[in-house]
């Protein structure tokens, strides 16, 4: 990936191939800061533990899609009150814990390229996950590490939005002071398909091997479409 992004134009001052004041860079070895932000959330009870599987809140009738990948959580294993969640994870290691989402609640920030956005929690987005087996999830990895980088502003795809209200719920939670956010328009095929890493055919690396060359790809890069 390192070498694809540096053949494609990008340079970075900070990273795991050149190191920086932030390190160390691969999240296998900042465990232990997402294991203390995970720690404050329980303790004051943000979170909940959940043994539901994917298939489980697909198999629910109530279980509405929020327009990404993940549905909305239609609540199976919320518990009551903290108290009763702490219970419910001394009887036995759940599968995951979940943020408990306040619903009604307006989540709203101003993006830096699209303007106002608003977001209501519980209808919008239900209870995300910030921690599964051992490891945390990409919510609150992102949240605990642009924190601790001191990263002052997010620049990613505008299919991140919601990923962004989540976020914002979790700086509160932890009383983190949040960066700005600039979400840019995706990059699309002929046929609108937004280009994702699960497209192999359309990887750096194979467009790269096809004969693309870095400057042609930075031209479909500015205007948001490859005439492949």
């Amino acid at each position: 990936m390192l070498e694809d992004l540096q053949w494609f134009g990008l340079q970075w001052q900070e990273g795991p191939d050149v190191g920086g004041s932030f390190g160390p860079y691969s999240q296998s070895e900042r465990n232990e800061l997402y294991r203390g932000a995970f720690e404050q959330l329980r303790h004051a009870g943000f979170i909940f533990p959940c043994t539901c599987s994917r298939q489980d809140i697909l198999r629910a009738l109530q279980a509405p899609h929020a327009g990404e990948d993940e549905p909305i959580y239609p609540g199976t294993c919320r518990p009551e009150n903290a108290a009763s969640g702490r219970e419910r994870a001394a009887q036995g290691a759940p599968r995951s814990w979940r943020f408990r989402v306040p619903d009604g609640q307006i989540v709203s920030f101003t993006d830096r390229h699209l303007g106002p956005q608003k977001f209501v929690a519980g209808l919008d987005f239900g209870d995300f996950i910030v921690w599964r087996d051992d490891s945390p999830s990409y919510q609150l990895a992102a949240v605990v590490d642009d924190t601790a980088m001191q990263i002052t502003e997010v620049v990613r795809g505008e299919d991140l939005l919601r990923s962004t209200a989540r976020q914002l719920l979790l700086y509160q939670a932890l009383n983190l002071r949040a960066p700005e956010f600039h979400h840019c328009p995706l990059m699309t095929d002929q046929s609108g398909a937004r280009l994702a890493k699960r497209h192999d055919a359309l990887s750096l690396r194979r467009l790269r091997n096809d004969g693309w060359s870095a400057d042609r790809l930075r031209a479909g890069w500015e205007t948001g479409i490859l005439n492949l």
